[in-house]
């Protein structure tokens, strides 16, 4: 009895975002279902007139006399997949924790669909629709892969947590979340315990999961880190599938240059928190400053024609 209390108290430490009801603040701002949204896109083809779904505006963040993002501004358009990239210590995950809303910003604003959500907190911009990853996997290892989902499809839907009701009683709970166990390819793991997956598979659970809360915008960051060679393909295969579908934005900080060319509608680059080149990939690879500041004075390989085939 004891162990169940404390289960579901870290169940509800980690959904809370989800589940909390919107302030009167929020739903004052929320607009009606629909509207600010795009026309979908047919598949394949990225939205390039459409208004920007995410926006930075000379956003920075000081700690102390450090400035780990200065003054950054950038679009990020409907449907598309928008990679950041530069040097360790450059300021991308810095960058994320401001979209996110787990760091607010020193200057500037962050606009989602038209709306200023700068002052908003975390957990508010989980419910407008934009989702995180980290870099560190985040599941609940002692429940089974699909009540690592079916708890996200649950809190998403506002059911909220009740110890004696019993979680079969809503069927299309399960039907959802192992739906999304397919999408992610690990309906073949349903009844494993989430602590057992290899690394690999549980990054792919930790996508799966994000994906139960229906965000707009996706920010996955380094996906593929801690991952070997051999697990790698499989995300970069899934990440390519959700790209496909076109009925989500997704934010990508990479380390995997190849990775990055290879699904990128466009690249942003970062180098010491400042913003020193955003455009298609092809634009971004032919950029001196890039060059020099991200890989020297060598071109990368897979920046070069040949190294793009």
């Amino acid at each position: 009895m004891a162990a169940g209390r404390e289960r579901a108290a870290a169940t509800r430490a980690i959904l809370t975002p989800c589940l909390i009801r919107p302030l009167a603040s929020d739903r004052r701002v929320r607009a009606p279902e629909g509207e600010g949204r795009a026309p979908r896109p047919a598949d394949g083809e990225v939205t390039t007139t459409a208004s920007p779904i995410l926006s930075t505006r000379e956003v920075t963040i000081r700690f102390g006399g450090h400035v780990a993002v200065d003054h950054v501004s950038l679009d990020v358009l409907p449907t598309a997949l928008k990679s950041i990239i530069g040097p360790n210590g450059a300021g991308k995950t810095t960058l994320f924790n401001l979209l996110s809303g787990q760091y607010r910003p020193s200057e500037g604003r962050i606009v989602f669909k038209g709306r200023d959500v700068t002052g908003w907190s975390a957990a508010a911009r989980t419910r407008l629709g934009i989702g995180r990853s980290f870099q560190l996997t985040n599941i609940f290892p002692t429940l089974s892969v699909l009540e690592n989902v079916r708890l996200a499809v649950q809190a998403r839907r506002g059911l909220g947590f009740t110890a004696w009701r019993d979680y079969r009683r809503f069927s299309d709970l399960e039907d959802t979340a192992y739906g999304l166990l397919e999408t992610v390819l690990l309906e073949g793991k349903w009844r494993a315990a989430a602590g057992a997956l290899a690394h690999g598979e549980k990054r792919k659970l930790e996508l799966g999961i994000l994906l139960a809360l229906e965000p707009e915008v996706l920010l996955l960051d380094e996906p593929t880190a801690g991952m070997s060679l051999e697990e790698v393909p499989a995300i970069i295969g899934l990440i390519e599938r959700i790209r496909a579908r076109r009925d989500r934005t997704i934010l990508l900080v990479e380390h995997k240059i190849d990775m990055v060319m290879a699904l990128s509608d466009s690249i942003a680059v970062l180098q010491n928190g400042r913003l020193i080149a955003d455009g298609p990939p092809a634009l971004v690879s032919a950029s001196a400053e890039v060059q020099a500041a991200y890989f020297g004075t060598a071109p990368h390989p897979a920046l070069s024609p040949e190294g793009r085939g």
